[in-house]
């Protein structure tokens, strides 16, 4: 029997102190009953002797310390896991919220689980389609890989997030896969357009969608990327599915970190951020992956929105550290209405070479892709200096540099929300941009492969 204590000494906003504890650990999930039946969840924070701080999952309100009692279940956080999850939409607690019955777990595990062993982790190398041309032709991402998505507040990045849940797919069908999505700290109505989005392509089958809104309590928003992260090991590496993992908004769960911190009267670091935002996240990012003997892999896009679109910010720059690449998101692309506005030069995928070429793409696909990285860099430096000198200052060459960059943007990266683009597609687009320069120019690309996919005409 479990014991229970009437030793609440105070309250201070979503805190209490109980007294006069035995073998309580940190991160302990416990129960506190009101006067009035009523039950209230809580964990532990801190744990000094015999005194135990924890925060409460709802608030505070009609909490009578004489009154109340708390018992400590004696576990931390857990997730009910099984393969009935796909289709089914949770709270940021893991509680089914769509109306359907209650999940029949196989086994329940603690989401607080342990970044991957960097000795058991196998080199992510196998493409993933998303059907987007700028990720695909020239970010590409690949298996395993942690990939984020840099915006900016009022960026369509809500779109793309859920473009990339829709459209996502490994090329060989053989393989099982899923996708899971966190939504952190967002408005109702982002929520029902993800789950309105993901019913009416019927991606939903194969998603595990999980949803914390911006009213819900702040420690609530910290536990659910964990729960996502928690339901995709059990998807991956019990039952070797490839799962995709998009969370969004990292900005908001680094936010309800700050409010915690702040509560529990810690030293802020950067901007007010606890000096621990780095490990943290990394505790999170770093579940993603493959491992050595399994069939199953983690691939994440975390998805944050730069305050005031700076990428100094502790939030984009930490995440920089820790994952492999950005796709960063434009205002300037955004406002020529080019969606989705993805900004190919600053944005990168470090292991894009990886998972290219012959068997896993097309043989040609590294050579185009730099050319198109330096035609279009070009093409942006043209345009510049038109801006600066006029139009009689360029040469013929840099007028088709700056003729090419609008076209670029206009066809490649340019497609909507709505149109699924296969790798074969992307492709072929970027060798007809090409045509539009002469073959002199084309220097990244070898002269036999010029010849098989450009051929000069008679």
């Amino acid at each position: 029997m479990m014991k229970e204590y009437r030793t609440i000494h105070e309250v201070s906003g979503p805190l209490m102190v109980v007294e006069n504890v035995e073998g309580v650990t940190y991160d302990e999930l416990a129960e506190i009953r009101l006067h009035d039946g009523q039950i209230r969840r809580c964990k532990v924070l801190e744990v000094n002797g015999d005194r135990a701080v924890v925060q409460l999952f709802d608030s505070s309100a009609g909490i009578n310390l004489r009154d109340s009692s708390i018992r400590f279940l004696g576990h931390p956080l857990q997730l009910g896991v099984s393969t009935d999850m796909l289709g089914r939409v949770f709270n940021g607690m893991g509680e089914p919220i769509d109306g359907g019955p209650a999940l029949l777990a196989e086994e329940y595990k603690d989401i607080n689980g342990l970044p991957m062993n960097p000795a058991a982790r196998d080199y992510p190398n196998e493409f993933i389609q998303t059907g987007i041309s700028t990720i695909d032709g020239l970010n590409t991402l690949v298996r395993g890989q942690k990939l984020p998505i840099f915006s900016g507040s009022g960026l369509p990045h809500a779109n793309l997030a859920a473009q990339i849940a829709r459209q996502a797919k490994v090329l060989d069908d053989s393989s099982n896969f899923a996708v899971v999505f966190a939504a952190i700290g967002i408005t109702f109505e982002e929520s029902e357009f993800f789950v309105r989005e993901f019913k009416r392509t019927g991606a939903i089958e194969r998603t595990v969608l999980f949803t914390n809104l911006a009213n819900d309590p702040a420690v609530e928003r910290i536990a659910t990327p964990r729960m996502a992260l928690t339901a995709a090991e059990y998807l991956a590496f019990e039952k070797d599915m490839h799962v995709l993992v998009i969370l969004t908004d990292i900005t908001n769960y680094a936010e309800a970190l700050r409010e915690v911190s702040a509560a529990k009267k810690e030293v802020p670091g950067r901007r007010g951020y606890p000096g621990y935002l780095y490990t943290d996240l990394a505790t999170m990012y770093e579940r993603a992956g493959r491992k050595l003997g399994c069939k199953g892999s983690i691939t994440m896009i975390p998805i944050l929105t730069m305050p005031e679109d700076d990428k100094t910010h502790p939030i984009p720059d930490l995440t920089g550290y820790i994952t492999e690449g950005q796709i960063i998101l434009s205002r300037d692309l955004y406002r020529k209405n080019i969606l989705p506005p993805v900004d190919v030069l600053p944005s990168l995928s470090r292991l894009k070479d990886k998972g290219v070429g012959e068997g896993k793409t097309r043989e040609d696909h590294a050579p185009t892709m730099n050319q198109l990285f330096a035609a279009y860099a070009s093409g942006k430096e043209a345009k510049e200096l038109m801006t600066i000198l006029g139009e009689a200052a360029l040469s013929p060459t840099d007028l088709l540099y700056a003729k090419f960059a609008d076209e670029f943007e206009k066809r490649y990266v340019c497609q909507g929300f709505d149109e699924n683009r296969s790798i074969e597609e992307t492709l072929d687009l970027g060798w007809d941009l090409l045509r539009m320069l002469p073959r002199s120019e084309l220097k990244r690309i070898k002269p036999e492969m010029l010849d098989k996919y450009l051929p000069v005409k008679e």
